[in-house]
């Protein structure tokens, strides 16, 4: 069984515990064991057991992100002992991109780098998407790390749990409160406003013809209308909220009035074990994006997007 390390910042803990969630099955099969410093017991010495531990472990994650990288323990200490290791064939480091960030001159970057083209995982349209990949590429990476060495401390350093063994299962579901609802629906709104404007203003720089037009209609709804030669092409409009009892979504309609009580497409808020996420109701059959998916603000900009632009792409 290999030993995981989780390397990360805590500012990135939902991350990471999502992470370990998804590697439920390679703990199930016996394939992992994964540590992280919240393992450590009161009264343990909080430097020697994270040293003790990156020192045992087969693999070593690196969950990278701009706090991961502003951090003199996680970059300095745990990222220079890691690769000190990695080099000596003593283990195996994997460099795991959460959000985006300037990574590539870093101490790790001649890793080949997770998820797939190193595409942070928060820009994935589907976050279980982005973390399936991840833990694929792990799987794959777990058989070709070397066995641990022996320790190079005295057994009696290592920390040992003063309360006998105990679960590594510890994680638990994180409440949201309404506040943080409405928060991440009000961040997601303004996200995907900001997409559409951009995206139109490049769709006409690049396309002779085109034009695109944002038209913002209050702080919560904007429409956008594509034109060629003059002539309306597609529009749309997007509102968060609605009529009452409709509060709790983002939704799509091909009417660029974007009204309070009709949509031809709507998203919901979500609630996950540790993140909140949009799931689209599916109405809009053909737009490939399946009922029940998982996404994120960049995911649902896309989704929206993809049904403007599409009667231009047929």
């Amino acid at each position: 069984m290999a030993t995981v390390f989780f390397s990360y910042s805590h500012a990135d803990e939902d991350l990471r515990n999502e992470l370990e969630k998804n590697l439920a099955m390679l703990k199930r099969e016996g394939v992992i064991q994964a540590w992280h410093d919240r393992k450590i017991l009161a009264g343990d010495e909080f430097d020697s057991a994270i040293d003790n531990n990156l020192i045992a472990a087969d693999v070593v994650l690196l969950l990278i992100s701009p706090d991961f990288l502003a951090s003199r323990y996680c970059y300095d200490i745990e990222v220079r002992r890691a690769m000190e290791r990695h080099d000596r064939g003593e283990c195996r480091v994997i460099p795991v991109i959460l959000r985006p960030c300037d990574w590539k001159t870093s101490a790790f970057a001649k890793l080949l780098v997770i998820p797939t083209d190193g595409k942070p995982v928060t820009r994935w349209p589907d976050r279980d998407e982005a973390f399936l990949d991840v833990v694929q590429h792990i799987r794959a990476a777990i058989p070709k790390a070397p066995p641990s060495p022996a320790p190079t401390l005295a057994p009696a350093l290592r920390p040992e749990p003063a309360i006998g063994p105990r679960s590594s299962n510890l994680r638990l579901r994180k409440q949201f409160t309404d506040a943080d609802r409405d928060r991440f629906l009000d961040e997601a709104f303004d996200f995907i406003a900001r997409f559409f404007e951009n995206s139109l203003a490049e769709l006409q720089q690049r396309n002779a013809g085109i034009e695109g037009r944002f038209k913002p209609i209050d702080s919560r709804s904007f429409g956008a209308v594509i034109y060629r030669n003059g002539k309306a092409i597609s529009r749309c409009g997007i509102r968060r909220g609605g009529t009452v009892g409709l509060d709790n979504r983002i939704s799509f309609s091909f009417d660029d009035s974007a009204p309070a009580n009709s949509f031809n497409e709507s998203m919901t808020l979500g609630v996950g074990e540790q993140s909140l996420f949009l799931k689209p109701m599916g109405m809009a059959m053909m737009s490939g994006t399946p009922a029940g998916s998982h996404l994120s603000a960049e995911g649902a900009a896309e989704y929206y997007w993809s049904l403007l632009i599409g009667p231009l792409q047929r």
